[in-house]
């Protein structure tokens, strides 16, 4: 019998949702430039603390410490906060 890897065996999405602070400006462009990384799936500009708030669907952590670096690569952005959904 083989032995299946961990992840294989409990294998599910993460979702998450980042909220992200930009810098002074209009957000649209750097919302735009975020809807194209991989594993987002949609993206809002909103109103408060934070400026937008995209929401991603990835299938291991790897990914999510991808996405997170991928989006504070763009430019403008000034701070996130991730928020994983308990499933």
């Amino acid at each position: 019998m083989a032995i299946q890897p961990l992840e294989e065996r409990y294998a599910m999405t993460i979702n998450v949702y980042v909220l992200i602070q930009v810098e002074e400006g209009e957000p649209w462009h750097i919302a735009d430039k975020i809807s194209n990384i991989e594993g987002v799936k949609t993206v809002h500009i909103v109103t408060g603390q934070y400026d937008i708030i995209a929401f991603a669907e990835l299938n291991e952590l790897q990914e999510l410490k991808d996405l997170i670096k991928s989006i504070h690569q763009v430019e403008g952005v000034r701070h996130t906060q991730t928020a994983v959904c308990i499933p």
